[in-house]
């Protein structure tokens, strides 16, 4: 079961991935819960976002392949319990040094995103 929950997992995170590096929102989008919240702390500052107001934003920057930068985001791990879990990334890109930690839970036979947080390290 969770070995292909851990592949299930690994397609929505390679979505993401493709999605925020590329600005690929077609990617991004469907990686979420409606309901999603994404929290963050980017040099100090507070930041909160539904899934429609982190999509645009995505779709509205100049994304890091754009801008030249190459791919490093990596997965750190994945801890998996029945139907719900935790996904710690590791996400440099746009000058940042970003720790993304994702909930996913599975409903509907699809894994979704339903709360990221995320902070950038120096």
């Amino acid at each position: 079961m969770y070995k292909d929950s851990s592949i299930e997992i690994g397609k929505v995170i390679n979505n993401y991935f493709e999605g925020i590096f590329y600005g690929n929102i077609v990617k991004l989008a469907p990686c979420f819960a409606d309901d999603a919240v994404i929290y963050g702390d980017i040099n100090g500052v507070s930041y909160k976002k539904s899934k429609v107001a982190y999509v645009a934003g995505v779709k509205s920057r100049k994304s890091p392949d754009d801008l030249g930068e190459p791919f490093k985001m990596k997965t750190i791990g994945i801890d998996i319990m029945g139907n719900i879990a935790m996904v710690k990334l590791h996400v440099p890109m746009l000058g940042n040094n970003y720790y993304d930690y994702l909930s996913l839970i599975k409903t509907n036979n699809d894994w979704k995103i339903v709360n990221k947080i995320f902070s950038h390290v120096a």
